[in-house]
């Protein structure tokens, strides 16, 4: 989910850690979003914002690992000219520009042990100082950091602070995985594909055929929402039919038959190499068992499909291509066969 995003959810682990953080909202304190990477954290730290007294002030984001670590306390206290080599004129740092504001931290585990200390001395006294310059200046900042990380452990093993680390949590909220929000796939699939649908000038949403539903509930969603509307928005766009459900899904964007190969340049690029057919032995079924001809051509044709479809995770051209039929011919192959008209 990103930032022009919205919150969108209605299992109760969600619902409890948007209600968490509506409540801290109002209080000036410190407050530490833990989560995995696509969950949301930074809508959430906006929400800390929007509900505050500050929500007119600034809502200022810096993400800790973007920048390398000689950089970082530059970033964030800002600099006087001549502080360092390339400073050539005075910067304001993050903590300045959030004055009266909110300052948001991502990725907050990743800062050197040099920049917590200082961040602390900057929470404990309201104070920053500009590299290269011993002024003090006065700063009104909400901190909200987020972090992927285990900072109690980091604690203990001397990896973070454990003295800002108390600092930062008067209230910690950790955000659920999109794997255990119950009900909330469908919601979010559905709420990105109509979005996608409208940007590209569809007429209406015809939803998602029941295969590729299914495979959306289905999937781990390592990335959680953020990955979610990747492929949603990803299905919708490739889909050429907007009068019936998007029927075909891709999750993995890199999957090709035309990868390169390993440790080899990166010029034309090349097929994957074919296996070569096994020998034809005995076949797998019995013919002498057949008493209807029509019938086991049919099922045998369905199964072939069914298993295409499958390994190419219901992506129907991809599907027809390895088939050597034509999208349409395939089209009707599914239809004939009532093909994931039962669920599977």
């Amino acid at each position: 989910m990103e930032r022009e995003g919205q919150l969108v959810g209605q299992s109760g682990a969600f619902l409890d850690s948007v209600e968490r953080a509506s409540r801290a909202a109002p209080l000036s304190r410190p407050v530490l979003v833990i989560g995995e990477r696509g969950t949301g954290k930074e809508l959430i730290a906006e929400r800390l914002h929007r509900l505050s007294t500050r929500w007119g002030e600034p809502f200022i984001i810096m993400n800790c690992a973007a920048l390398p670590e000689t950089l970082i306390e530059a970033e964030l206290f800002g600099h006087e000219a001549g502080a360092f080599t390339g400073a050539t004129r005075a910067r304001a740092g993050r903590f300045e520009e959030a004055d009266k504001g909110t300052l948001f931290l991502d990725e907050l585990g990743t800062l050197s042990m040099a920049a917590q200390e200082r961040l602390l001395r900057a929470i404990e006294y309201g104070e920053v100082a500009r590299i290269g310059s011993s002024r003090p200046i006065r700063v009104d900042v909400r901190i909200v950091a987020a972090t992927n990380e285990d900072l109690p452990r980091a604690a203990v093993e001397g990896a973070f602070r454990a003295d800002l680390l108390d600092r930062l949590s008067f209230e910690v909220i950790t955000l659920p995985p999109l794997r255990v929000r119950e009900g909330d796939i469908g919601v979010l699939a559905d709420w990105f594909g109509r979005r996608m649908a409208a940007e590209l000038g569809w007429d209406g949403w015809p939803g998602f055929a029941d295969p590729v539903a299914t495979q959306l509930e289905t999937h781990p969603w390592p990335g959680n929402v953020r990955e979610l509307r990747n492929v949603v928005e990803r299905a919708v766009y490739r889909w050429d039919d907007a009068e019936n459900p998007v029927g075909a899904v891709q999750f993995d964007p890199f999957d090709s038959p035309w990868d390169p190969l390993p440790g080899e340049n990166r010029g034309p690029t090349r097929s994957k190499p074919q296996v070569a057919p096994k020998p034809a032995g005995k076949p797998a079924f019995d013919f002498d068992s057949i008493d209807d001809l029509r019938g086991a051509v049919d099922a045998h044709e369905r199964a072939i499909v069914e298993a295409a479809l499958a390994r190419h995770r219901w992506n129907q051209r991809q599907t027809a291509k390895a088939l050597g039929l034509s999208y349409d011919q395939l089209r009707h192959c599914i239809k004939k066969h009532a093909i994931g008209e039962d669920g599977d």
